[in-house]
């Protein structure tokens, strides 16, 4: 039973999470850019954006990354050896655990909102401190729904069904959208953001729902119950808490972030938040998809320290190429071709093109750190395996304090040293994590290569990689210049297809492995 899990094709199972992914972020974007129709980047948006950051604290503290981090290994490989029964009870106490924790909390949430609302957001005054307020009660049930749905992420991974989970945010997204449509033009924009927000409650239920059934006809003979004495629970507990103390301070560092943006001119936190949706999108689909894919394959190997070994620096350099071979041109595209980029998703109603180039600023600052933090994902995932989540902890830990300090500085103090307008501080924001990622993934493969031999990109690889996004981004650039003044998508669609389909055709001519697998995931498709 375990060589056959061992021996399981991670590349088809990263190609269904990169598909469930880029649906949801599909829903996503299409949301992002009815939202921004409605705001732009007005006082509403920026309480709208603040506001949603708080009781998605939940989510990010409860959520995928955390549970799969310490849930997966342990759940996964008891079905690996064959005992469903083991399996479904640690299962039954984890989910009565992360409900029991999670609906304390939205009712703390939901009571201490305004001192929240005070620390996160400190430059909101007035009816826009009001509506921030109101707006985090409304979503935090919702943001607990969110949490309660990782559970299910859990199960449905540790069983190879990737699709249906990270696909599930689709009907969270049309939720909204429907919500934005139809009270749109019938109601102000506090108003509004109110509907939106209640139509996020909504989406988040549905969410949690169309997962649900599907995970527990997985897990046999489940039994809800608080089993705190038992060797397994015990383990996902102790391998969950320094998770947890990581990510709060990570959130911490998201939470700063709003902080500083709240102190800027008008605009900034929007600003900020609309870029954070693409930058994430490379992150999720390309980093998320594989690091998913491969932690429970790589937990279900036997505990032989050498063939563990061997098996994770075999899976790391293949998923760190795959990784690559994408997000190098995703970073590329953020930083020279932003502007298409922001305009295409977000350019409407009140949404203009000078927006548009103030959001390409904030993406092209994030780009510095993108390859870093996708990389360091899929690291991370090999030290859960081994169950370390402590090490992934200290890093994450330097990377956000660092982070903090280079952004009050290139956010705050840099602008007028430089003689900038102040509002181009958010841009500093995101330079600031992007330097602090780099140093994160540094950090995280020099000790995982302590323990289990070099791994890494070959320099040759990466040469090749930068050279044709460049390549391929100064002919964009010049088509760009060619169309000057055409309609955003219209622009979009002539600048990034010929972007893309120009590295493509480069990284075949290079014969290399990795486009070959997407011509022929592509022609499957076809």
């Amino acid at each position: 039973m375990p060589q056959r899990k061992q021996g399981f094709d991670t590349g088809w199972s990263a190609f269904l999470v990169g598909a469930g992914i880029l649906l949801s972020r599909i829903a996503g974007l299409i949301r992002e850019r009815v939202f921004a129709h409605y705001f732009g980047n007005s006082d509403a948006a920026d309480a709208f954006k603040a506001a949603f950051r708080i009781p998605n604290l939940l989510q990010n503290l409860f959520g995928e990354g955390v549970l799969s981090a310490s849930f997966i290994p342990v759940y996964a490989n008891l079905i690996a050896r064959g005992e469903e029964r083991e399996a479904g009870r640690v299962a039954g106490a984890i989910a009565a655990l992360l409900a029991l924790v999670v609906s304390l909390l939205v009712l703390l949430g939901i009571l201490f909102t305004p001192d929240l609302i005070d620390v996160i957001t400190p430059g909101f005054h007035g009816e826009k401190r009001a509506l921030s307020i109101r707006l985090v009660q409304i979503l935090f049930p919702g943001a607990g729904l969110l949490a309660l749905s990782a559970w299910c992420l859990g199960i449905l991974n540790s069983h190879r069904r990737f699709f249906l989970s990270y696909a599930a945010p689709i009907v969270w997204n049309l939720a909204i959208i429907v919500s934005l449509l139809l009270f749109g033009g019938r109601r102000d924009p506090a108003g509004l953001a109110q509907a939106v927000a209640w139509g996020s409650v909504v989406g988040s239920a549905l969410q949690f729902g169309v997962q649900l059934p599907r995970a527990l006809g997985l897990v046999k003979q489940l039994r809800i119950a608080l089993r705190l004495t038992s060797r397994n629970v015990r383990t996902i507990l102790r391998n969950f808490l320094p998770v947890l103390i990581g990510r709060g301070v990570v959130q911490i560092s998201a939470y700063v972030d709003t902080l500083l943006a709240s102190l800027l001119p008008t605009g900034a936190v929007a600003a900020l938040s609309y870029a954070q949706t693409l930058y994430v999108l490379p992150v999720s689909l390309f980093g998320m998809s594989v690091s998913a894919a491969e932690l429970p394959a790589m937990a279900s190997v036997p505990s032989a320290l050498q063939g563990i070994a061997e098996h994770l620096r075999d899976r790391l350099n293949r998923g760190l190429r795959r990784i690559a071979f994408f997000v190098i041109p995703s970073a590329v595209a953020f930083i020279a071709l932003g502007d298409v980029i922001a305009a295409a998703i977000y350019q409407t109603g009140r949404f203009t093109r000078c927006d548009a180039v103030y959001v390409w600023g904030v993406l092209a600052g994030s780009a510095i750190g993108l390859l870093a933090s996708t990389l360091g994902r899929l690291y991370a995932s090999a030290y859960y395996a081994l169950q370390d989540t402590r090490t992934p902890v200290y890093y994450g830990l330097l990377r956000v304090f660092l982070a903090a300090a280079l952004g009050y500085l290139f956010a705050v103090e840099l602008p007028g040293l430089l003689g900038i307008k102040a509002r181009w501080g958010v841009a500093g924001i995101t330079t600031a994590a992007g330097i602090a990622s780099c140093l994160e993934f540094l950090l995280l493969r020099r000790g995982l290569n302590r323990q289990i031999g070099h791994t890494g990109l070959g320099w040759g690889y990466i040469f090749k990689l930068w050279t044709t996004a460049a390549v391929a981004a100064e002919v964009g650039w010049a088509i760009k210049l060619a169309l000057g003044g055409a309609h955003p998508i219209l622009e979009a669609i002539w600048v990034l297809g010929s972007y893309g389909l120009l590295y493509f055709t480069i990284m075949g001519m290079w014969g290399l492995p990795e486009a070959r697998a997407v011509i022929k995931r592509f022609s499957w498709l076809t």
